[in-house]
């Protein structure tokens, strides 16, 4: 790919985008994005082969990353974000639709997503400085405006799967680990990993706090 600063080059698919611009997630310093959820920058097949390259080249970038909503819409995604959250990055969520859904790389590129067309997102990579510096603006003004995340689901209850429902209920009835799998069909280990999840979700250090907290959200009776 060029390193010509003035080039903008758009990419088609998240293979592409990949291939030809994985090597600048793996250099940066800084990385920010912002999307509606967490669909968008999923790049199958790429992001753990980034994660794991990094994670061999040194320190972890730091990260800003700024949601709407939707982006806590279900369990899956909404435990994500909290272990982001943990891991060190900066989470946030912002109320108002986002206009575009962007990556900024080092304040010095930016990769801005297209709506999908039959499946299929176009990506521009754009390295003009002055509309770097523009989307850095905007996306800064929008994040000093939006909810940390930890402050946003303070007074909001987990978006709990009916399964998770079920195993905080065998919970609060006392059942031990080994009957509750049984009465679920689950394997021990696999019960004893979504309880653990759904004490992330809870922000919970026990299981004893997690039903507290349970009860506090009207979770279980």
């Amino acid at each position: 790919m060029s390193v010509d600063l003035e080039r903008n080059v758009v990419l088609r698919g998240e293979a592409e985008l990949g291939e030809r611009a994985g090597r600048l997630f793996l250099a940066c310093e800084e990385f920010a994005c912002a999307a509606t959820d967490l669909t968008t920058w999923a790049m199958p097949g790429h992001r753990e082969r980034f994660v794991a390259e990094r994670c061999r080249k040194g320190p972890k970038p730091v990260t800003h990353k700024l949601y709407n909503p939707a982006a806590l819409a279900d369990e899956e995604s909404e435990r994500h974000l909290v272990e982001l959250a943990r891991a060190g990055a900066h989470v946030r969520i912002c109320t108002a639709a986002l206009p575009h859904e962007t990556i900024l790389i080092d304040r010095r590129i930016a990769i801005l997503a297209g709506p999908p067309e039959r499946g299929v997102r176009e990506y521009t990579v754009v390295r003009s400085p002055g509309v770097v510096k523009g989307v850095v603006s905007l996306f800064q003004a929008t994040w000093d405006t939006s909810i940390d995340l930890a402050d946003y689901r303070r007074d909001r209850p987990p978006a709990l799967s009916d399964e998770s429902l079920h195993i905080l209920r065998l919970l609060a009835g006392g059942l031990k680990d080994e009957a509750a799998a049984r009465r679920l069909g689950m394997a021990l280990r696999t019960y004893r990993r979504r309880v653990a999840e759904i004490l992330t979700l809870l922000d919970a250090d026990s299981r004893f706090q997690a039903g507290l907290r349970a009860h506090e959200y009207g979770l279980i009776s």
